[in-house]
């Protein structure tokens, strides 16, 4: 049995899209962001930093989203360029390259939402961190301009990585500054695959807004 720990709205939600993309039954172990079993030694044994996803599969945890990713790809032969290939280096850059989106969406989070109370919050860092996250949306622009996935030969797990964060990227930044973006977006969450784990994820436990506005003063 696979089990995939999972935090509503949070990057688990890759892996467990992965795996309905795969075919690959998991089971679904559920943990909050705020009751604190994150740091519970049970937890922190699979993922030392306290952070979601974690994957119990053949024997053993796998921690981090990317790793995951890679794992199950290589494990079933599919959804990523095989090593050697001419796309393997931009899958691996756009696997990474997810991860330096979600950092600053979720230093926008801290910053936005879980920082408390209102006076903690550093104004100067969230309009450095929406300029950041804007950085890497047009970037992501420019590249689907033209496609409408990010590797050429079509949709693969890096998808994954990306797709999930654009939800996410479009509570900070406009969508209509980025079509291509939200086209793609569009695309991803309309595959069956993402349909079925969405409808397993939970509700978002993060944003309580469809849009973050970053305060004048």
């Amino acid at each position: 049995m696979i089990r995939l720990h999972h935090v509503p709205g949070s990057r688990s939600m890759r892996v467990l899209w992965l795996l309905e993309e795969l075919g690959l039954p998991c089971e679904l172990q559920v943990w909050s962001l705020t009751d604190g079993g994150l740091r519970s030694p049970e937890f922190q044994a699979m993922s030392p930093a306290g952070r979601v996803p974690a994957l119990q599969i053949d024997g053993r945890a796998i921690f981090e989203s990317g790793a995951i990713v890679q794992y199950l790809t290589e494990r079933e032969d599919r959804l990523a360029p095989a090593p050697g290939t001419t796309e393997r280096a931009a899958f691996l850059e756009w696997v990474g390259f997810a991860e330096t989106q979600a950092n600053i969406l979720q230093a926008l989070n801290i910053q936005h939402i879980f920082l408390r109370p209102a006076a903690a919050r550093s104004i100067p860092l969230m309009k450095l961190d929406t300029k950041r996250l804007a950085v890497t949306a047009r970037a992501l622009e420019r590249h689907l301009t033209d496609q409408d996935r990010l590797l050429p030969s079509g949709f693969s797990a890096a998808d994954c990585m990306m797709g999930f964060n654009i939800d996410a990227v479009f509570r900070f930044l406009p969508a209509t500054e980025f079509p291509a973006l939200a086209a793609y977006r569009d695309h991803m969450t309309a595959r069956p695959a993402y349909q079925r784990a969405k409808a397993r994820a939970g509700g978002d436990s993060i944003y309580e807004r469809d849009f973050y506005e970053v305060p004048d003063v």
